[in-house]
């Protein structure tokens, strides 16, 4: 029983302090969509790009827009501005847009999204805190 505790404790210990840079996953509903939106990188750094995954989905219906069209978009209180068109993923319902933040501090971002050229288009944002670009060159 002991060995066991301690075998789970080791391994638990071992995925925490893990290298890999954590995806962490935020959620935003607009009007007509929900949206799922991962980074690759967390706390984003200046001067580095930054792939964002966004899964949209239908609010109601909870199913994948497959043929939609959008942007990523952020700008900063000093007038810096950073945006990319969403690109359609390999994933049903997955786009796939990156950002390069040229400042550290906050920034607003904001996605726009509609299923098709027919429909209206629709906003997410949130503020994001964007640190000093990195010394080392470390990714």
């Amino acid at each position: 029983m002991l060995v066991a505790a301690v075998a789970l404790a080791t391994a638990a210990l071992a995925l925490g302090c893990s290298r890999e840079p954590r995806r962490l996953q935020s959620r935003y509903t607009s009007a007509t969509y929900y949206f799922t939106v991962e980074a690759d990188q967390l706390p984003p750094h200046a001067r580095e790009g930054v792939r964002y995954k966004v899964l949209i989905r239908d609010r109601e219906s909870r199913q994948p827009i497959e043929t939609g069209e959008g942007q990523i978009y952020s700008s900063n209180a000093d007038g810096a501005q950073t945006w990319d068109g969403l690109v359609k993923g390999p994933e049903v319902g997955t786009y796939y847009g990156t950002l390069n933040y040229v400042t550290s501090g906050t920034w607003a971002v904001a996605i726009r999204f509609r299923r098709d050229s027919t429909a209206r288009l629709e906003k997410v944002e949130w503020m994001q805190d964007v640190l000093a670009e990195r010394e080392d060159g470390a990714p």
